[in-house]
């Protein structure tokens, strides 16, 4: 496969997608679809969206805004991929889809004033772990991983009806991937 780099529209289309997306498939169902998991620290539907939700507040713009305000010299602040659990605590999962469709659209909203030209993708920030990374890579990973956690979405749901597709399992991938 070829190597692409980041199509700025695109990708912003995607990401404006996923909030409607996640709407579509997961508003209104029951507790038993959206709070299934994979163990132990694993996430269910309702645990990510919590986690995109937020992301959106303390990852992506964050990060962007130093990368272009600061470049290399002030390194990004870690991102605790757990913290939503405490964030979504008491709140319904239409109240999370709800919360991460007004905070993608600002999100994006922000994005789009920042007149991203191919110099500006190239600017480089300090990951705290992975060093240095482009405004580019920032951008691509934020697709994939909006995309990741689809499919993690489905991947997870899937597994709720594992013993009722009875001998099809050994046909359904989807049930025995981690």
């Amino acid at each position: 496969m070829d190597t692409i780099n980041l199509e700025l529209e695109p990708a912003t289309q995607i990401l404006a997608r996923t909030p409607a997306t996640l709407d579509a498939w997961l508003r209104d169902l029951p507790d038993g679809w959206t709070r299934i998991d994979e163990g132990a620290d694993t996430f269910s539907a309702f645990d990510v969206v919590g986690h995109l939700s937020h992301a959106e507040r303390t990852d992506w713009i964050p990060r962007l805004t130093r990368m272009l305000d600061h470049g290399e010299q002030v390194a990004f602040d870690p991102f605790d991929r757990f913290a939503q659990r405490a964030m979504s605590e008491g709140k319904t999962l239409n109240a999370l889809l709800d919360e991460f469709t007004l905070q993608r659209e600002h999100s994006l909203a922000y994005v789009r004033t920042l007149n991203l030209t191919e110099e500006r993708l190239g600017v480089r920030g300090k990951h705290p772990d992975l060093g240095s990374v482009s405004v580019s890579q920032l951008l691509a990973t934020w697709v994939v991983h909006d995309l990741g956690h689809i499919a993690q979405i489905g991947r997870v749901m899937s597994k709720r009806y594992s013993d009722a597709v009875g001998p099809w399992k050994a046909y359904l991938p989807v049930l025995t991937r981690r």
